[in-house]
């Protein structure tokens, strides 16, 4: 992981919990601390062992870390072109995760998001001769700022690749052919039997939102939308859990719209507050939306923990959601960037409570067919047993042709 654990990335240690559970044996090396504010329950949840990888500063910290590193290493002369594309840091960094897989006998690499952890696994991977795998979710894949050729040697190289929604997996091998022959959708998962569900026939009139307070999330159409229905006489509470860059001027826009009475800022929570306070609302809102510098949402997993609670979603037809809100049957979808359809959404679910039940229930329903975590767990765990095709790997910062490999 590049930090762990992080309060936005329930879906992790979900995963992890559940492949504990199936019996793997796991180990965890976090190239950053978190240093996020709170931690959920479910991390102490966790066995297995965490260890920081150290990030040494400084030229004489490099030099030590490098000729340290020679003895235990013999791939590492074959591997040198690509650690000095590297920040000299992050090199180091590389040395150490290799280390740490020798030192604790690990079979096999894998990293949550296609950034600095999975580019750390495949270097570390060719330092040990040990597979590696990678999670790609949503930025990692969509955002301006992506190397794409990295991206391209990340798949190529890689011996699975899993993606968290069809709609990923279709882009990334429209994208990058060949290269994303191994890509595999497994859905993140929940613990439905740990989640209790309720009909939310009689619920507290107001509208949820979670998430970080980014543009992609969509916050801002949410409050216009607020701002709509109080127009139409039909007042709805706002509970905005999260933080972000965005918040100062979402606040201005509350200020400004006159909406400091119905929206509540509750912050960064952890994982009990929120799900208390998405079981409580009529209506569960993620409009999500194609930020202006590509990034966008993979498929929401806490889209998928508000219907397993029985809370009605609205979102909209963003990358993979509609896998999991099919409209009027598990939620209700409107057009991204549409306060006035966000508004009609909300409101016929507020002022319906015959529509919400049905489609909790059928939301419950697919939320226990397609995200439960035992069913991912054993989907990753067959794709560890694989075989995978050999490839030619490819350093990091050179460009070349990329080995085609068969699907």
């Amino acid at each position: 992981m590049k930090r762990y654990p992080r309060l936005s990335e329930t879906f992790v240690v979900q995963e992890i919990l559940a492949r504990e559970a199936a019996g793997e044996s796991v180990a965890i090396a976090a190239l950053h601390p978190a240093g996020d504010p709170c931690f959920h329950a479910s991390v102490a949840a966790v066995r297995a062992p965490v260890s920081w990888i150290p990030r040494p500063s400084g030229r004489e910290a490099h030099w030590e870390v490098l000729r340290g590193a020679v003895a235990d290493l013999p791939a590492l002369p074959a591997v040198l072109a690509d650690l000095v594309a590297l920040p000299a840091d992050h090199a180091a960094q590389v040395l150490g995760v290799a280390r740490w897989v020798r030192e604790t006998g690990i079979t096999h690499l894998h990293a949550h998001f296609a950034t600095s952890a999975a580019v750390t696994a495949r270097l570390a991977s060719r330092l040990t001769g040990v597979p590696y795998s990678f999670t790609a979710h949503a930025k990692d894949i969509f955002h301006d700022d992506v190397d794409r050729e990295v991206l391209r040697r990340l798949l190529a190289d890689a011996h699975h690749v899993v993606t968290v929604s069809d709609f990923n997996a279709r882009w990334l091998r429209r994208t990058f052919g060949a290269a994303a022959a191994r890509v595999h959708r497994v859905h993140n998962g929940i613990d439905p039997a740990a989640v209790r569900f309720s009909e939310p026939r009689a619920r507290n009139g107001r509208i949820a939102f979670v998430g970080r307070l980014v543009e992609k999330k969509g916050l801002p159409d949410l409050v216009d939308a607020v701002a709509l229905l109080r127009e139409r006489g039909r007042p709805a509470p706002l509970d905005v859990v999260g933080a972000g860059p965005l918040e100062d001027a979402v606040r201005r826009q509350v200020a400004q719209l006159g909406l400091d009475d119905l929206v509540t800022f509750h912050g960064p929570c952890p994982a009990e507050i929120v799900a208390a306070t998405v079981a409580a609302a009529s209506v569960f809102a993620a409009p999500c939306v194609h930020a202006a510098d590509g990034d966008r949402d993979g498929l929401p997993t806490v889209l998928v923990e508000a219907m397993a609670l029985g809370t009605p979603c609205v979102s909209t037809p963003v990358t993979g959601i509609p896998e999991a809100v099919e409209h009027d049957r598990t939620g209700l979808l409107v057009a991204e960037r549409d306060p006035v359809a966000l508004a009609d959404a909300l409101g016929s679910l507020l002022d319906d409570p015959q529509r919400r039940v049905r489609l909790a229930r059928a939301a419950r329903r697919r939320v226990e067919q397609r995200f439960d975590r035992r069913d991912q767990a054993a989907a990753l765990a067959r794709l560890v047993g694989t075989r995978a095709p050999a490839t030619r790997p490819h350093p990091v910062g050179v460009t070349g042709a990329i080995n085609e490999v068969p699907a």
